[in-house]
């Protein structure tokens, strides 16, 4: 039984967004301020990456706890209502996340993910760990 009126969780169901969340937009706003270029929800890369860096071969992507399933063994049994769509549709998006990063890395790409919580509460550690794989990358790309 949902503890919410219809009503009421149609409206929170249509607040939550899939592109340019907060989180998205203040790692695009550093990464931009540091003079990467890059492109965001590129349907051209496979997977739509939140931020991908054509040029070192990059995609980063920021995932939500909660619909990426973040410690999903446990955070699974705090679902009380509709679990059986939800435990579907949760594990259906960890399955995909794993077959965009199987393809991604097959074709040559680097994947970076982070949580919205890392990006929130430690955006420097993000861009540290994007800093340094470009690094790497460009070091690899000179030999």
């Amino acid at each position: 039984m949902d503890v919410h009126t219809p009503e009421q969780r149609t409206r929170n169901m249509k607040a939550i967004k899939s592109k340019n969340t907060k989180m998205e937009v203040k790692l695009a706003k550093e990464l931009w301020s540091r003079g990467y270029r890059f492109r965001r929800n590129s349907k051209f890369v496979f997977g739509k990456p939140d931020f991908s860096l054509k040029k070192y071969k990059l995609a980063v992507f920021v995932d939500s706890e909660y619909f990426h399933g973040r410690n999903w063994e446990t955070e699974k049994l705090r679902i009380k209502t509709n679990r059986e769509f939800w435990w579907k549709k949760i594990e259906g998006n960890i399955k995909r996340d794993k077959i965009v990063n199987e393809h991604l890395e097959k074709s040559g790409w680097k994947v970076l993910r982070f949580w919205t919580e890392e990006v929130k509460k430690n955006c420097d550690f993000c861009l540290l760990a994007i800093d340094q794989e470009i690094h790497k990358i460009k070091n690899a790309q000179i030999l």
